[in-house]
């Protein structure tokens, strides 16, 4: 037994040999909540307390539960298989299938995804010959799901209003279907089994006999129905062990419920309340800065991280100018620690927002180094960039069958089946393309989707003297994604991704050469190529491989060109080394040698959304400090004067947060410099050091003269004559803003940009 307890530290120990009663472990990040749950279960066994078939544990991943059964077969000479050990689903769906009947349920009842749950939902729309623009779909699942994870059975559900009682009534009809068809999703896996409990008290007693000792992990994350399926199988004497950490409480948008550790340990009437604020993961500036930070938060139950490790490197915070010079100073930072001999999979790049990766991943892309989007897709392969992207390929190419098909019926405009069946049979009798045989399909069908040829057209003619940009921003409204998204009650992510693809268009089209101008209309023949080396094998045409390309290509197809390759050729492979970017969410439970906060800007991270919900700004708080605990040896945050969002550029200030670190921790890495913007002044975060004004900046650098004004005209071999807006830095890093006219606003390094003066 004393090898069982070696290595556990003091409030370790204590917490694993607590009696058989009520018990909450607040576990700070890092502090090794994994290695006490799973020694208190082996020592609850190994001191005869408990048999195996008498543990229950509940985690939130499956991930979880397999390394907890891990860890106890390498402590203790027993078989796990047969325990309870699991996610609540799945400790659910175990009991139901051992009472299928007293549950209601076939034998075989079957489990429905996410998916297979809207598509159900789907057909019982149809069915009922239900409006979906009215009702859509996801709106109707969330609304069910929401109601079962309160415990709310249809006509439990208060009705406000016409609109509320329809959608109680479509969820009364859903449960029918389901108990029909045989099937449960997911939240009433956890529903059915409560009040299988709640109304079976042979059935609930046996469980609560059977379980005396319950152990929960993340407890902070339950919801309201998991809180009150625990105290069904707790019953008045069990001795719930639960662990957790309110400081990390970030699901409130899944329902979870931070007051529920609060909640317990009034309920419970608690008497062990164990902090285990050891970490075993990062340096003290890491954790002083997070400490920091959450004492900022008024609901909690409070605790401090301490380690042993030392204080290590300080945090280092930057201040970019754009969100393009935020991501260069990401990847020169990445390569000096790959360089230090950091392995890239050991690098985190956190965001607040997906619409966020976009820039990081072209940078990324851009300088080869392999990276992978971390529980989340790429940005070119997310389900509504790739709609878009269909739309611009119908447009470039209508004999696109992929992408026809992809779009064809979405957003729906009553294409079904049946439709696009009559069309394939037309275009395989004629072997032509789906575009091309719409017109030899009669009836509806064929006007269905005549007026769907008939809006790419038109979306065609409207976009042919058009710059790229304001190119997507019409397919974006004509082709009614942005309308369709802005119905779901979390569209506004996918709103966000396709806003973000006009910036990318921006940003390709400056980069890559082609102005803003008009598309050059470019065919096989094209006068616009005649810039261009081509040369004749066996018949073909082939195109000088270093030809520019506004010279062989148009700017749609060569963005469309671009998007297939930066989402596929850069992927990093399983097992590849790479660079990890993710959203904090998605960051909960990892952690990395070195770790990027990006995006720290008032309106992003806190997010503008929290300042209207209540505790939303103590939710973006404790996110922050998810973000912060992270880190193991190399912490740096960042932020950006301006930044390009929803195809619009943004002047914002520094996160609040940033006020609330301990200075004395921080290591500030840009100019200080003060700077003007639009008669607004904005002070950088270097309150106490001496700046430079606007016009010290038009004037030069100090001692530093760089030799450029503000207002000069310039030559550049590649982008040809422009006049300098603004100059940042000095010295040796400085930079410059050049309006190029034709081809847009350039940032380059003076110390490396090859410019010549024009004469005035």
């Amino acid at each position: 037994m004393q090898n069982l307890l070696n290595n556990l530290n003091p409030e370790q120990l204590a917490a694993v040999t607590l009696p058989a009663q009520p018990a909450l472990i607040l576990a700070g990040a890092g502090s090794g909540k994994t290695r006490v749950l799973t020694t208190r279960i082996a020592w609850l066994i190994q001191t005869g307390q408990v048999s195996p078939a008498g543990v229950l544990a509940v985690t939130f991943t499956n991930k979880a539960a397999k390394e907890m059964m891990t860890r106890l077969s390498a402590m203790l000479p027993i078989n796990t298989r047969g325990m309870w050990i699991g996610t609540f689903h799945g400790l659910c769906n175990r009991l139901l299938r051992a009472h299928y009947r007293d549950a209601g349920l076939p034998q075989t009842f079957q489990i429905l995804d996410s998916q297979d749950q809207l598509s159900a939902i789907k057909r019982l729309l149809k069915s009922l010959n239900i409006d979906d623009e009215k009702y859509p779909p996801r709106n109707l699942m969330y609304f069910i799901n929401s109601a079962k994870d309160q415990g709310l059975r249809a006509k439990d559900v208060e009705v406000n209003d016409d609109y509320n009682r329809k959608f109680v009534e479509l969820y009364e009809a859903y449960d029918n279907q389901c108990q029909r068809e045989g099937v449960v999703d997911f939240a009433e896996l956890l529903l059915r089994t409560y009040e299988l409990l709640s109304r079976n008290q042979p059935l609930r007693e046996h469980y609560q006999s059977r379980f005396k000792h319950i152990l929960v992990d993340e407890f902070q994350d339950t919801n309201d129905l998991q809180y009150l399926w625990l105290k069904l199988m707790a019953g008045e004497h069990g001795a719930v062990f639960a662990v957790g950490d309110d400081d990390q409480s970030i699901y409130a948008f899944r329902g979870a419920n931070v007051g529920n550790m609060a909640a317990f340990e009034r309920e419970f009437r608690v008497e062990n309340l164990i902090k285990l604020e050891q970490n075993y993961r990062s340096h003290a500036h890491i954790l002083d800065t997070a400490n920091a930070l959450i004492s900022y938060n008024t609901r909690r139950l409070g605790k401090n991280l301490r380690t042993d490790a030392g204080h290590g490197e300080p945090v280092r915070i930057y201040e970019a100018s754009s969100d393009l010079q935020e991501a260069q100073w990401i990847i020169e930072e990445s390569k000096s620690l790959i360089g230090e001999g950091a392995a890239r999979s050991e690098i985190a790049i956190l965001y607040r927002s997906n619409a966020q990766s976009r820039v990081i991943e072209h940078a990324l892309f851009s300088a080869g180094i392999p990276y992978r989007v971390y529980g989340g897709q790429r940005f070119f392969e997310r389900a509504e960039v790739k709609h878009a992207i269909a739309y611009l390929q119908l447009m470039d190419n209508p004999h696109n069958d992929s992408a026809f098909l992809r779009v064809v019926n979405f957003p729906t405009r009553g294409i079904g089946a049946r439709s696009i069946e009559q069309l394939q049979d037309a275009a395989r009798q004629y072997g032509i393309s789906l575009y091309a045989a719409v017109p030899y399909v009669a009836g509806k069908a064929g006007s269905s989707l005549g007026a769907f040829i008939k809006m790419i057209e038109g979306a065609r003619f409207e976009t042919q003297q058009l710059p790229l940009p304001e190119m997507v921003k019409v397919v974006l409204d004509m082709s009614g994604l942005i309308p369709h998204y802005q119905n779901e009650r979390e569209g506004a992510d996918r709103i966000e991704n396709l806003e973000q693809l006009v910036s990318a268009a921006t940003l390709f089209v400056a980069e890559e050469g082609f102005g803003m101008e008009a598309p050059a209309q470019l065919g096989p023949k094209s006068q616009s190529q005649a810039g261009a080396a081509i040369t004749i094998a066996d018949g073909v045409e082939i195109f000088d491989a270093d030809a520019p390309l506004p010279a062989v290509m148009s700017p749609l197809s060569a963005f469309l060109s671009h998007a297939s390759l930066e989402a596929g050729d850069n992927q990093a492979q399983a097992g590849q080394d790479a660079i990890q970017l993710m959203t904090v969410h998605s960051a909960k439970g990892l952690e990395f040698d070195a770790v990027f906060i990006t995006g720290l800007e008032e309106g992003l991270f806190p997010h503008e959304n929290s300042e209207k919900a209540e505790g939303g700004v103590e939710e973006e708080r404790r996110l922050m400090y998810v973000a912060i605990t992270r880190a193991k040896k190399r912490l740096y945050m960042s932020f950006s004067q301006t930044r390009m969002l929803h195809g619009q550029t943004r002047y914002n200030m520094k996160s609040r947060f940033f006020d609330e670190l301990p200075e004395e921790g921080l290591k500030w890495l840009s100019p200080k410099v003060q700077h003007q913007w639009f008669g607004h002044h904005h002070k950088s975060a270097w309150d106490d050091a001496p700046s430079v004004g606007a016009n010290n900046i038009a004037q030069g650098f100090g001692k530093q003269d760089i030799g450029w004004r503000i207002g000069e005209t310039v030559f550049h071999q590649k982008f040809g004559e422009g006049v300098i807006v603004n100059i940042e830095g000095g010295g040796t890093n400085a930079r410059a803003n050049i309006n190029f006219g034709r081809h847009g606003m350039k940032l380059l390094d003076l110390g490396i940009a090859k410019l010549d003066k024009v004469a005035s």
